[in-house]
């Protein structure tokens, strides 16, 4: 069980997280999962077998820091709206499906529990965003070698919505279990897949005029062997 500190409505929360679930190939549009197959399979990652995916980690890789620790130079991170579930109800916040790229060749699962999952420290409430759910923006930057660039933008209507994603994992109990959070998917990105000294991302709430930022650095950490 992983305990978080957030900021929900303006208020400080904790939340208990004990399940951690990160969804794949999430996209509505078959030509845009293509897209992010394809540019993983530029980097040696073989396809999936199901589409979306699920894999199951540890609860206590989620981390609200500004610091990540990776091992060696293969590795980065991708914007994703994340869904927590509470006794008070189904929140809604930002994160990066920071994963090693190198591990990822051979085993995806194994490549994702490697690395940290950085997440945003404020959430709002599922009911706020529903009524305008699809007008919400993913972006994201790489900042490589000092310098800063777009790497990812698109609205959340590219990737399935929260209920069906639910549905597609959980079946007919269409709830996600108390304690969960999952990470929901993400846009491809501008240009080729890659790492750096930074990751920034944001989701945007351009109804209600407002939106969640969070950034990390990366810290190389050298091969012992």
């Amino acid at each position: 069980m992983n305990l978080l500190n957030f900021v929900v409505d303006g208020k400080a929360t904790s939340v208990h997280i004990g399940n951690l679930v990160i969804a794949g190939w999430t996209g509505r549009n078959a030509d845009a999962i293509e897209k992010h197959i394809a540019e993983l399979e530029a980097i040696g990652v073989k396809r999936p077998r199901n589409v979306p995916c699920f894999y199951l980690l540890g609860a206590n890789l989620l981390s609200t820091d500004i610091h990540l620790d990776a091992v060696g130079e293969n590795s980065s991170g991708e914007a994703e709206f994340v869904l927590i579930s509470t006794n008070t109800g189904l929140l809604v916040g930002l994160g990066s499906d920071h994963t090693d790229r190198e591990v990822e060749k051979y085993k995806v699962t194994v490549s994702k529990q490697m690395c940290p999952k950085p997440i945003g420290n404020t959430l709002w409430t599922f009911e706020e965003v529903r009524p305008h759910w699809d007008r919400l923006i993913l972006r994201s930057w790489v900042t490589r070698g000092g310098v800063k660039k777009r790497y990812q933008e698109g609205t959340v209507a590219g990737m399935l919505t929260p209920e069906e994603l639910i549905k597609q994992h959980y079946g007919k109990s269409k709830s996600l279990p108390i304690g969960t959070c999952i990470f929901c998917g993400t846009l491809p990105v501008h240009g080729k897949i890659e790492g750096g000294e930074r990751f920034d991302m944001e989701l945007e709430d351009p109804v209600l005029k407002r939106a969640i930022r969070h950034g990390y650095e990366v810290r190389t950490l050298a091969y012992a062997d």
